[in-house]
């Protein structure tokens, strides 16, 4: 019974965000969080222009709000519009993106490395990116980018990488694309120091110390 539960909130779930992904293509869709509430189900929806959901007068919102309770049946929905503040550090954001090149006909290399290029300027410790599919020719293939730092496994990843997946369409079939983002202040669990000692055997204070100390004076 427990499981069966479980199963049918996740399959609730996936829905949504299909939902708001085709709704809300044209307002940057970024993803989206579900939270259960005394007072009903709180949704807090990550886009880029917020202000082509709200609409005039809320309208749009409404209708939004009104379409979740027919086709999702959910208790009393609350959708919360959150603005993203760096585009190019969403990673179900550039998921979408990436997906609209391969469609428009771009190279899958070229949009995959124009997408890491871009999100690695703007500050990111580290970015996967795997495309999968009918890349080049009729048999399904691979395509797989990394720079920087990805962590994979652990309940680090879960805090740290911001995940994102989108689908192509193509004559020749469906492209999966997943993108995994490590925000810029993200805290690293293998991150140290080095403490530098002078030959009196005291410490010498680093850059970064001396930066931090410089910034609390100020």
């Amino acid at each position: 019974m427990i499981e069966r539960i479980f199963v049918e909130e996740g399959i609730k779930k996936v829905r949504m965000d299909e939902y708001f992904r085709i709704e809300l293509e044209r307002a940057g869709y970024g993803g989206m969080d579900i939270k259960r509430t005394p007072m009903g189900t709180q949704i807090t929806v990550k886009v880029e222009k917020p202000g082509m959901i709200i609409g005039k007068d809320g309208r749009r919102i409404k209708k939004l709000t009104d379409d979740v309770v027919r086709k999702q049946e959910l208790d009393n929905p609350q959708i919360d519009v959150q603005p993203i503040g760096v585009p190019e550090l969403n990673a179900q954001l550039m998921a979408n993106r990436l997906a609209k090149l391969i469609e428009r006909g771009w190279h899958f290399r070229r949009a995959g490395r124009s997408t890491l290029q871009r999100i690695m300027d703007r500050g990111a410790l580290g970015c996967e990116i795997i495309m999968s599919g009918k890349l080049k020719g009729p048999r399904g293939r691979m395509e797989k980018m990394v720079s920087g730092y990805i962590k994979h496994c652990g309940s680090i990843a879960d805090e740290i990488v911001d995940k994102g997946y989108s689908i192509a369409m193509k004559k020749a079939g469906v492209i999966g694309v997943r993108v995994w983002i490590v925000p810029p202040d993200s805290k690293m669990p293998d991150a140290f120091r080095m403490n530098v000692v002078n030959k009196e055997g005291e410490k010498e204070e680093s850059k970064e110390e001396k930066e931090e100390k410089t910034e609390s004076k100020e």
